[in-house]
């Protein structure tokens, strides 16, 4: 059986808010109430997260994300949209299950999605050598 939470919520096993299902995509509404209007979007295919994911899977999902940022920004009176998405636990992945969230903004909301940074420690020049695709 498995553990994983959104598994169990795309199954039914777990009650959830649905905003926008497809046959391979659930949206829900996030738990955490933090934001007004935070959502999940998640494949209903198990995928730990994007480094996993393969090309369909990752189409299916951004296509229902754009979908559901349009609803929010065209229908619902919101500004705008964060997007967050962490993979691996290094990167704040708290779900091992490939889900991003969306989060509509309205202007002067005061949220402040955007992450705090203490700095780089390289160089742009070695970065650069390090992460250039050849």
């Amino acid at each position: 059986m498995c553990d994983c939470i959104f598994c169990k919520i795309i199954k039914n096993e777990i009650p959830s808010l649905k905003i926008y299902e497809n046959s391979n995509v659930l949206v829900i509404l996030d738990v955490a109430k933090d934001v007004n209007g935070h959502m999940l979007a998640i494949p209903k295919k198990h995928i730990k997260n994007i480094l996993d994911c393969d090309e369909e899977t990752l189409h299916q999902l951004i296509s229902t994300v754009k979908l559901v940022s349009e609803h929010c920004v065209n229908e619902c009176g919101y500004d705008g949209i964060n997007l967050l998405n962490a993979n691996e636990e290094s990167a704040g992945q708290s779900v091992p299950h490939f889900h991003i969230h969306i989060i509509p903004r309205k202007n002067n909301d005061d949220i402040d999605a955007w992450p705090r940074f203490n700095g780089a420690t390289l160089s742009n020049e070695i970065a650069y050598e390090r992460l250039h695709i050849k």
